[in-house]
């Protein structure tokens, strides 16, 4: 469905976040990125939707070919791709609904969006809050939600655009072990429902391990790991999160000089 062919990223101030790396992910399937800050998960995601363009390599969608040398192909892809963000990105004044309908306008022309949007989309929308459990809250201002709500109105938004892939940068981070727990729930089960392919960018190991279908582990902007959850064993998240062997001797301090 969608592929990494040698993209490589590197920035204006000559950092390299992504290193020639090459994946491909299968549809239907719900993979975990897992990496310390600074790993290079959040470019890889910005990468699989354009928001990143490769310095080098390509990105190519299935049934559309490369989103990087093809503005159509680009956004044609990003009509099909729902976005979960960390900080939500919700507009707080606006209720419930009408944030999730914000989901709805890429469906639409230009002129047609500045309208009231049609029945059948607001009847879409009202049902992607009750998948995430918040149907009762959807005349509510978002700025009046939870942290947990405001994320499954994140989810019901990204939903309602009747996505074929999501990709979520950190969609947890900022919550709570329950609330996290629930709302990665909501969001696979309702990518289990809809065989929709499903890439989400972690630092919970334990939600790696409940959730992931497979495990894409990245450090220093390279792919370390790509496998089962069951294989994150402690050796393996020393490396992943580069954490020094128990054996290592410590360090020895420096006197101050007299």
């Amino acid at each position: 469905m969608l592929r990494l062919d040698h993209a490589t990223v590197t920035y204006a101030n000559g950092l390299t976040a992504l290193h020639p790396t090459s994946l491909a992910f299968r549809p239907g399937e719900f993979t975990v990125l897992l990496g310390a800050s600074g790993a290079g998960k959040s470019t890889l995601l910005r990468c699989l939707n354009g928001l990143v363009t490769p310095t080098a390599g390509d990105v190519i969608a299935d049934g559309l070919g490369s989103i990087v040398s093809d503005r159509r192909a680009r956004r044609r892809h990003r009509r099909r791709t729902g976005m979960v963000f960390q900080q939500h990105h919700l507009i707080g004044r606006l209720s419930a609904l009408d944030n999730v309908l914000t989901g709805r306008l890429a469906a639409h022309g230009f002129f047609r969006s500045l309208f009231p949007l049609p029945r059948a989309d607001r009847r879409l929308a009202l049902a992607a809050l009750d998948r995430v459990g918040i149907l009762d809250r959807a005349l509510e201002r978002a700025d009046r939600l939870s942290g947990g709500q405001q994320q499954r109105v994140g989810i019901a938004r990204a939903m309602a655009q009747e996505p074929t892939l999501v990709l979520a940068d950190e969609p947890v981070a900022s919550l709570d072990p329950g609330s996290a727990e629930r709302v990665l729930g909501d969001l696979h089960r309702i990518c289990r429902e809809d065989g929709i392919t499903a890439i989400v960018s972690l630092h919970q190991v334990a939600l790696a391990r409940r959730f992931a279908d497979r495990v894409i582990a990245l450090s220093h902007g390279r792919v370390v790991h790509d496998g089962r959850p069951e294989q994150l064993g402690a050796r393996l998240l020393d490396v992943i999160y580069d954490t020094p062997p128990a054996d290592t001797p410590p360090v020895p301090l420096v006197a101050a000089a007299e």
